[in-house]
């Protein structure tokens, strides 16, 4: 049986997707496999258990048959680093995570193992940390590396040494599309130089890194004025509409699959974005729209958010949210897979894994 841990150089930079993308893909291959998270930070109830989201929704894709409690054995609540900090103890946890472990991989011909946050450091007050982890449960190691400049590889050679002899190589997450051929070129053959293996470079792709209505309404805690079947839809860019109409819809009509954020008043700008690609309206201040604008969205069926903050608190509040953008939406896992066919060596990948 194989062991992969996929860990990161930093949050929000892939794993969960990672682990998706090969999991199907594995199963595609006819391969037993099976996924498991040590360490969950995303706390959820279902099925009367609290789990990890993420592990959740992986088992759910994946259409795995094991038990919650198991995929996620660990939740690393603030009374567990409490714990550990004021010396009562927590328990055996690696044990903990080791049988579950056991019990998971039985049958199984590869396991994927998430890691959390940041590999050398997550997970380091109770001695869980990625290469501890790795160690044992006999994995090796699969870094995810969100790249943004020349200065991402400072993280991949820190993650390089949190694995060592365990490392099977890198993949470079979210590329920006000016700066592909370099990567390619110059930043790949720079690292397997150094004895870091690249198993591919992942472009940035609007679709992956846009956010659900359902999404974004409920981290604005906005009321849908309409159109809830609309949830699912994907929303790439946001506009903030504070101009006039003319600039407005010159501005709105280069920008598609967009969300235009205004103040509730501004019933011009509202009409103006409505007749664009336009995915949803936000507006801002806790000021419902006119009769005129809802009757119009309703014909178009483009949601109408209404937040009570101000402008100015919702783009900040949407600046966070895309920082830590999750796969949630099966649009998204389809574009990640084309992707991942088109970007990643999978060949010399399982080669480095002996699959």
């Amino acid at each position: 049986m194989t062991g992969i841990f996929v860990g990161s150089t930093e949050t929000y930079a892939g794993k969960s997707l990672i682990c998706i993308v090969l999991g199907l893909k594995l199963k595609h291959e006819g391969r037993q496999v099976g996924y498991f998270k040590p360490l969950g930070f995303l706390p959820a109830r279902i099925e009367g258990r609290v789990v990890d989201e993420d592990a959740a929704f992986i088992r759910e894709v994946l259409e795995l048959p094991d038990p919650l409690e198991d995929l996620s054995p660990i939740i690393a609540s603030d009374e567990l680093y409490h714990r550990a900090i004021v010396g009562r103890g927590n328990g055996d946890l690696a044990g903990r995570i080791k049988d579950a472990y056991t019990r998971l991989a039985q049958g199984r011909e590869v396991m994927l193992v998430g890691g959390v946050g940041a590999a050398p450091t997550t997970g380091r007050a109770f001695d869980l940390d990625a290469r501890r982890l790795a160690q044992l449960l006999d994995c090796r190691g699969l870094v995810v590396a969100k790249y943004e400049s020349e200065r991402s590889v400072d993280g991949i050679f820190i993650s390089r040494d949190a694995f060592g002899k365990r490392l099977a190589g890198v993949l470079l997450n979210d590329v920006p599309a000016d700066q592909l051929t370099f990567v390619r070129e110059d930043v790949m053959p720079y690292l397997e130089d150094a004895g870091i293996k690249v198993f591919g470079a992942l472009p940035h792709d609007p679709v992956l890194r846009s956010v659900s209505i359902g999404e974004l309404a409920d981290h604005l805690n906005a009321s849908m004025l309409c159109c809830p079947e609309q949830r699912e839809q994907l929303v790439e860019h946001f506009v903030v509409g504070a101009m006039n109409v003319e600039s407005a819809l010159r501005y709105f009509r280069r920008m598609p699959n967009k969300a235009v954020i205004t103040g509730g008043d501004r019933s011009d700008i509202q009409l103006a974005a409505l007749e664009t690609a336009s995915k949803c309206l936000v507006l801002t201040g806790d000021m419902r729209p006119s009769s005129r604008v809802v009757t119009r969205s309703q014909e178009l069926r483009i949601p109408l958010l209404l937040a009570r903050e101000d402008t100015l608190t919702v783009v900040d509040r949407i600046e966070w949210l895309l920082g830590r953008v999750r796969i949630r939406e099966r649009s998204k896992i389809e574009r990640a897979t084309e992707l991942a066919q088109e970007h990643i060596d999978f060949a010399a990948l399982w080669g480095e894994l002996g699959l």
